[in-house]
């Protein structure tokens, strides 16, 4: 089943993806194990009915050959992440990446390495504008 276009996850399902992401194909034992050390205690069948609506919705594959089901996403993270992030600018920022750039470089909760790797990417980026 291909993903929907433009698909963008809730939190709750968001856990799930970052789990099946970092962890690779899981079984729902596995998934709402990781779930339980990260939040509350969830319910395993609460668990299970969310993985098999994200299956629906194109979210999920599920590899039913062996006793216990394995799922992966079908999602990519990299996609994901970046519509996420779309969509927050747009929402948040009116669009606008500088002013993003702007709150983020505003906390005091940047490092020096992190302004140093902003200011080489932002050097590099830079770079490739003026070759073409």
């Amino acid at each position: 089943m291909k993903p929907k276009n433009n698909l963008l996850p809730t939190k709750t399902e968001m856990d799930v993806l970052q789990i099946l992401w970092q962890h690779g194909p899981s079984t729902v034992r596995f998934v709402h194990d990781k779930l339980n050390e990260q939040k509350e205690a969830v319910i395993y069948t609460s668990t299970l009915k969310l993985m098999q609506v994200m299956k629906e919705k194109g979210m999920l594959d599920r590899d039913e050959t062996a006793m216990k089901h394995v799922y992966s996403a079908i999602l990519k993270e990299e996609k994901v992440k970046k519509g996420m992030l779309q969509q927050f600018v747009d929402t948040i920022y009116n669009g606008s990446s500088s002013q993003v750039f702007m709150a983020l470089l505003g906390n005091d909760n940047t490092s020096d390495d992190e302004l140093e790797k902003i200011k080489t990417l932002i050097d590099q980026h830079t770079a490739s504008k003026n070759k073409k």
